[in-house]
């Protein structure tokens, strides 16, 4: 990679499994590692902290979000830390912004972090409010768009998020990274929104995301 490019490095799901971390290629010299969720397995402040100090030694640069496996206590810790993107907005240029929204909505596992869709629809609103004057965006949903390839489950079912879909056809944010079904490993487009799961960490699966000249690129990687 090129000293004079900048780029991040996206990925989630990693659930308490960390062991390929330290393989992810310029993972040091990134301008900062995103985190899309599902940190721990219903774990809280104690077992997110030692998870994500080991993602700090490598790159202090972290821009993380609780998803429905962590307990919403980790959002208190991650504030502050300076880390939290969940219904938040922040500027990584001057014209790049990052949004995220972590969460799902109601799963089969009861798990730890779970709102109706409603609420994910305000958060969404909420984080972009703070970076809607950006030219460019990284939307990180913890839950897929509804409809895209990153929520198709084996069988031809799609369990993706509709308040999410909806906001991407009508924000068109660049890049969104997402995860939460691990089986939907994919590349996909919303309109002119590029849409990447990369699956679980501990399958090798993670984001590069490109700022050449004045347009944001993303790929799927593999470790």
């Amino acid at each position: 990679m090129s000293t004079n490019e900048k780029f991040w490095i996206g990925f989630g799901d990693i659930h308490e499994d960390l062991s390929l971390v330290d393989e992810i290629p310029d993972l040091a010299d990134a301008d900062g590692v995103i985190i899309s969720g599902d940190i721990t397995n219903r774990g809280g402040i104690q077992r997110a902290s030692e998870l994500l100090e080991v993602v700090f030694r490598i790159n202090p640069n972290i821009y993380a979000q609780i998803g429905n496996m962590d307990r919403p206590e980790i959002t208190s810790y991650l504030d502050d830390k300076g880390w939290n993107i969940h219904a938040k907005g922040k500027q990584l240029t001057e014209d790049i912004g990052i949004m995220g929204v972590g969460y799902s909505t109601p799963t089969p596992f009861m798990t730890p972090s779970e709102v109706p869709d409603a609420r994910l629809a305000q958060w969404l609103n909420q984080g972009y409010e703070q970076v809607k004057h950006l030219p460019n965006l990284i939307l990180v949903a913890h839950d897929p768009p509804f409809g895209s390839k990153a929520a198709d489950l084996p069988f031809g079912e799609n369990v993706g998020n509709r308040s999410v879909l909806e906001f991407i056809r009508r924000v068109q944010p660049d890049i969104c990274l997402t995860g939460h079904i691990h089986e939907a490993e994919s590349e996909d487009f919303i309109g002119k929104t590029k849409v990447l799961n990369p699956g679980m960490l501990c399958m090798g699966g993670y984001v590069l995301i490109r700022l050449e000249g004045d347009k944001l690129e993303a790929n799927l990687m593999y470790i």
